[in-house]
């Protein structure tokens, strides 16, 4: 972890504030394949080449769940005295197998003890690839 991350956690976040860039991945094909298998998400476009070829595409996506879960770890991270409430994604562009992806955002509101952030992904191209939020409460007894 590195200071920023670690000084960050120290004051309840507030509007303005922001999540800082983290990097998942590269996400191959054997970390693809675990996750259908442990997913359920056994579509064959994620697990087959010539199939994602057909498709135009380069290589298989990553699934997009697999993306969206690396939201949660960046987030506490950043902030391990708060809970995820909510999460929610957008998926804008494909991450192919062999890419990673950077995670960043900025809290949008605070109020009621509630932390509302909007959150980023982007590919090595600084395309991005997921739009998300995120709601975070206090953890209890924290």
């Amino acid at each position: 972890m590195t200071s920023a991350l670690a000084d960050s956690s120290a004051a309840f976040p507030k509007a303005g504030d922001k999540l800082p860039p983290q990097t998942f991945g590269p996400f191959d094909m054997p970390h693809l394949a675990r996750y259908a298998d442990v997913s359920g998400d056994t579509n064959p476009i994620h697990l087959d080449a010539a199939l994602a070829q057909q498709a135009g595409l380069a290589a298989p996506p990553v699934q997009g769940m697999l993306l969206m879960g690396a939201f949660e770890p960046a987030l506490a991270a950043w902030q391990p005295n708060l809970v995820l409430q909510r999460l929610s994604a957008k998926f804008l562009r494909p991450v192919l197998a062999g890419e990673s992806i950077v995670v960043s955002g900025r809290v949008g509101s605070v109020a009621g003890g509630r932390v509302t952030l909007r959150l980023m992904a982007h590919n090595a191209q600084r395309e991005i690839v997921v739009l998300g939020e995120a709601a975070l409460i206090a953890a209890s007894g924290a």
